[in-house]
């Protein structure tokens, strides 16, 4: 574990991974209530990624991310309240409740979803960046993605473009170690995902994706690079999810001893640790901070709750074009 940071922002990166947290708790528990249907991602194991990825991206840097996107919308400034409201359904979410929990889309905080479709980010990415570089824009698309995508054909042909273009791009690897439920060395003949990238002539590198610092530093120093040169840049962050792939896994690819392994390297109760034994956390500040989190939660499930489904007559809006307009990114 990295040393800890100046106070203000070792305290702000563990505050933003117990929302994440306590959020992603929270919504498996409203699952099971039937108040959120569909498909469900959790995010519970890899917060030090989404934190410490954010906190190194600027206000003008674009986002796009995969179906388990909860803690980056969150992140990028979605409101809490819009992202309940658009996984129970209704229409004051950030997708007008038809996009549901894979879907999260907010246009003015420059998150481009949430996707469905594995790898389906990746081309969009290199869009973005494509329009920046045409239009002279300074910003960094930030695309995360698992290590399922990397098996995906428009892995392979983003990468190439970006290269071969020189993309702002910062690819952000998740690996947790499974493709839904097929282990990494199953399905991948080359495990260094890293040497992939680095086969397209692109810088590459891994990181303790456990680690909130260690990847603070890493996409800090990528980002700046990026901004300075626009060319891509790869980052393999090694990471593990504990909970299931979805809430519809049955989880019989691995053993318990493994998640309790991996457990073992709690993204925050290491951090938490290490600023308590610093003294930058006290207990009373720990406390607050939990009090502060249930009263966002419980604020956005009531929002939720209370909110208006979208009207049956507008349920085709948005299907076909609706007059001449043109589409300008923010």
């Amino acid at each position: 574990m990295s040393a800890a940071p100046q106070e203000a922002q070792g305290l702000d990166w563990l505050l933003q991974m117990l929302r994440i947290r306590r959020m992603e708790e929270k919504c498996a528990e409203l699952y099971g209530a039937g108040k959120i249907r569909g498909f469900l991602h959790l995010y519970i194991g890899e917060e030090a990624v989404g934190v410490g990825a954010a906190r190194a991206l600027r206000e003008e840097d674009n986002v796009v991310a995969t179906y388990r996107e909860h803690g980056q919308a969150l992140l990028r400034g979605v409101a809490m309240r819009a992202i309940l409201a658009e996984m129970f359904g209704k229409q004051a979410g950030c997708s007008r409740g038809r996009g549901g929990s894979m879907h999260l889309f907010d246009r003015t905080a420059r998150f481009y979803g949430g996707n469905a479709i594995v790898g389906a980010g990746l081309p969009l990415a290199a869009g973005l960046a494509l329009a920046d570089l045409m239009r002279g824009r300074a910003a960094v698309t930030a695309c995360f993605f698992g290590d399922g995508a990397v098996a995906e054909g428009a892995f392979h042909e983003t990468l190439n473009l970006a290269a071969l273009w020189s993309l702002p791009v910062l690819f952000i690897c998740e690996n947790n170690l499974y493709a839904m439920g097929t282990a990494l060395e199953r399905a991948q003949s080359q495990t260094d995902l890293s040497a992939k990238a680095a086969s397209y002539r692109i810088e590459s590198s891994s990181v303790d994706g456990m680690d909130v610092q260690a990847v603070h530093t890493a996409v800090s120093v990528a980002a700046q690079a990026i901004r300075e040169r626009p060319h891509p840049v790869f980052l393999e962050m090694r990471t593990y999810r504990f909970c299931a792939h979805s809430m519809f896994d049955p989880e019989l690819y691995r053993e318990r001893a493994e998640v309790e392994r991996w457990r073992s390297r709690d993204p925050i109760a290491s951090w938490q640790a290490l600023l308590s034994s610093t003294g930058v956390l006290t207990d009373g500040a720990r406390a607050a901070m939990e009090l502060r989190v249930d009263a966002e939660i419980g604020d956005a499930v009531s929002f939720a709750d209370a909110a208006a489904a979208e009207p049956v007559e507008r349920l085709l809006s948005g299907v076909y074009a609706e007059g001449q307009h043109e589409a300008q990114l923010p």
